[in-house]
């Protein structure tokens, strides 16, 4: 059985959109892209560069398609990206002309791919979708990067009807401009009781 594991840059109120540039997402009106910008250091840049190695990726359609226009000529910063295996969740999309390319239409299409052997799985951006996977139950493992900064607005990483669920911190660091990034593993039920009692 394979893992999915979230990638998420964030603000403190949760945000996830448009992290990379003011035109990586404008849905809704959104003008904040570009917020994680100015918070880059070098134990951030060793962290991306590992998380950045070959894998394969489940992705909504709008962040596939910000990906699919960008990401082919870029290879010299993301080289897995092109060549790993991409799966989309769409009911609109069938075919693309990016290399390796997958499209799924349901919930059960995912835990068919999750219960299938392979590599581990990485969802990054896609907020519809994480919601979607964390209502289902099918996150293993969130990776966030969690950054000094409300925005108020734009899509979230979080939404109501997701599974309660109780995640165990497997590793953390905070970097030198103030980002927390911390590693959480699925770890069973909500734990629920009276405070002092």
């Amino acid at each position: 059985m394979r893992k999915i594991t979230v990638l998420s840059m964030i603000t403190l109120d949760g945000v996830l959109q448009g992290p990379g540039g003011p035109k990586e997402d404008t849905s809704g009106g959104f003008k904040y892209g570009g917020w994680t910008v100015s918070y880059g250091d070098e134990l951030f840049g060793k962290i991306m560069a590992e998380e950045l190695k070959p894998a394969e990726y489940l992705l909504g359609r709008e962040t596939f398609e910000i990906f699919e226009s960008y990401w082919p000529q870029h290879a010299d910063f993301w080289p897995g990206i092109n060549d790993g295996a991409k799966y989309v969740l769409s009911q609109t999309r069938e075919k693309s002309d990016w290399k390796n390319t997958n499209f799924l239409k349901t919930p059960a299409d995912i835990e068919k791919l999750k219960k299938s052997e392979g590599a581990d799985i990485q969802v990054w951006g896609s907020s519809k979708l994480i919601q979607l996977l964390l209502k289902h139950d099918l996150v293993d493992e969130l990776r966030l990067k969690i950054y000094p900064v409300v925005l108020g607005e734009g899509k979230k990483l979080f939404g109501n009807g997701a599974i309660p669920a109780a995640f165990t911190l497997t590793e953390s660091h905070i970097t030198s401009k103030g980002v927390i990034i911390a590693n959480y593993k699925r770890a069973g039920e909500v734990i629920t009781g009276d405070v002092g009692a």
